[in-house]
């Protein structure tokens, strides 16, 4: 079944909404991971931190209600919630090195069947750095990446060497993707679940990196 870019994109991150824990407190990537706030699972409750020091984020504000003040580190507008709280870049990343944030949602160029992780740098294009993810995926508790299981040309993301510069070394803890979910481990990568729109044949011949099978994997159905 071909998905649309809109049907993958929803996809995952209703998928990696179901990861989060009641009181987690989360820090979501630009992009893509910042959508995930929007699927949380009936009476799961997460706060929202952005590095440049928020936590209680909230949604996005309605049109005439905006307060340009109001920003995620991405630049998005965003509210707060009751309860939320502002406060310096300084004590924002003493939060997030200082391991109090459960989960982080990161998007990723590339993966490697060692949890090392590349996302923010193709050679000759231009970008302002990695931002806070270097940071966040050496800091959070559980780093999961969001992301489509190939590039446009169908050649595999997820692979046996990152061959992108590296934004941490054995980082990364679970992937989920339109295909799948595959959890990192000192053994390799597991394949946890196949989702309704692949297979486990589709799965091993869009992955370069090898895969173990689990004995509990999940395939899913529509």
């Amino acid at each position: 079944m071909e998905l649309s870019k809109e049907q993958i994109r929803e996809y995952i991150v209703k998928r990696v909404a179901k990861e989060f824990k009641d009181g987690d407190i989360v820090t979501l990537g630009i992009g893509m991971p910042t959508e995930t706030a929007n699927y949380l699972p009936e009476g799961v409750h997460i706060s929202i931190q952005a590095e440049n020091g928020i936590v209680g984020c909230g949604p996005k504000p309605e049109v005439g209600k905006e307060d340009f003040h109001f920003t995620n580190a991405g630049g998005a507008l965003v509210t707060t919630l009751p309860g939320g709280a502002f406060f310096d870049s300084a004590l924002s990343f003493t939060m997030i090195r200082g391991g109090h944030i459960n989960k982080t949602v990161l998007g990723a160029l590339q993966v490697d069947e060692k949890g090392n992780l590349a996302n923010y740098l193709i050679p000759g294009k231009f970008v302002p750095g990695m931002g806070g993810a270097m940071d966040l995926v050496v800091g959070a508790q559980n780093v999961i990446i969001a992301m489509e299981h190939t590039v446009k040309d169908g050649s595999p993301k997820i692979l046996k060497k990152c061959t992108l510069p590296l934004t941490a070394v054995g980082a990364v803890d679970l992937i989920v993707t339109e295909k799948a979910v595959i959890k990192v481990m000192d053994d390799g990568l597991h394949l946890k679940e196949v989702s309704p729109y692949s297979s486990i044949d589709d799965i091993f011949a869009s992955t370069e990196a090898d895969l173990i099978v689990d004995e509990d994997c999940r395939i899913l159905s529509l």
